[in-house]
């Protein structure tokens, strides 16, 4: 509630709780998209090839394009294409997959490209190992998020941005490269995404946090399998 003087020059209540709340929804929508699970990889990838291309040292501008075409095609165009796909022939009711049970195929699916993307890249000489890691963890990630979603609506925003922040430490820590600035703002975006989730009411707080952790844990894994 505030007071505001009116035409009249009249002192009235006005209650503003309503243009709060949908201010909210708006921020909460814009971040959930931006952020939407088929668009962190993509980040992490501009990131490495054209803010800190120290893993593409000597890289020509159309090998970093292509490797970039490679990581759209499969995490954002294919899974998108495949929903779409699953809308059109009634498989699942809403694009927005808003119910545990119409995510099961999407899971499926997703798991299908992103298995082909780590096979594709682990073969590809050009392409270095950490981002090798980077897919499998991508591909353990969603493969941990199809089994924790038997039993809860896990967060796939939690899961990407849980797996793409444990990559960026992992970088740091690997190269001892001062990444506390990305870092930081890695953590905040996962923060501000998660608490959007919540005031959309799409997730439980135990939802979202075990989100993170299956992120975090797909790329330990994924390090611990390429240490050997």
């Amino acid at each position: 509630m505030k007071l505001v003087i009116t035409k009249e020059n009249e002192l009235k209540e006005v209650n503003n709780n309503g243009l709060q709340k949908a201010v909210l929804t708006v921020f909460a929508k814009t971040l959930s998209y931006l952020f939407h699970p088929v668009f962190v990889p993509i980040y992490v990838v501009l990131f490495l090839l054209f803010m800190e291309p120290f893993l593409f040292v000597g890289y020509n501008k159309g090998q970093k394009i292509r490797i970039l075409l490679q990581a759209v095609q499969m995490y954002t165009f294919f899974p998108l294409v495949s929903i779409f796909l699953l809308r059109t022939l009634n498989f699942i009711p809403s694009i927005k997959l808003d119910h545990r049970k119409d995510r099961i195929i999407p899971f499926i699916i997703c798991n299908i490209w992103y298995f082909w993307m780590w096979y594709v890249w682990r073969n590809l000489p050009e392409v270095p190992v950490e981002m090798v890691v980077f897919a499998m963890s991508i591909f353990l990630a969603s493969s941990l998020g199809l089994l924790f979603n038997i039993y809860i609506k896990i967060s796939m925003h939690g899961i990407a941005l849980g797996s793409a922040v444990a990559f960026l430490a992992s970088l740091g820590f690997m190269y001892q490269i001062s990444f506390s600035l990305y870092f930081t703002i890695a953590v905040l975006i996962a923060g501000l995404v998660s608490t959007a989730r919540l005031i959309l009411s799409d997730h439980q707080p135990s939802e979202i946090y075990w989100g993170l952790a299956a992120g975090i844990m797909s790329m330990l894994l994924s390090g611990i399998i390429y240490s050997f």
